[in-house]
């Protein structure tokens, strides 16, 4: 199962989901999809800004956790 941190990305960044909505140009509802896990795909263009915004790499946003 992959997971999305993003909500652990934006708290060591301290950035939040309305900064990083203006930012990425997409709704903050969408933001905050992604940043509860809820989304069932992220498009690479999208990850590319989030990286580029919060100065991470994709790893730091997106985890794999094998299912127990």
């Amino acid at each position: 199962m992959i997971v999305i941190n993003l909500d652990v990305m934006l708290a060591k960044r301290k950035v939040s989901v309305t900064e990083l909505s203006e930012k990425l140009g997409i709704t903050m509802a969408n933001v905050s999809i992604l940043k509860n896990g809820k989304a069932k795909a992220v498009k690479l263009d999208t990850l590319n800004k989030i990286c580029e915004i919060l100065e991470c790499q994709p790893g730091d946003i997106l985890e794999y956790r094998a299912d127990s």
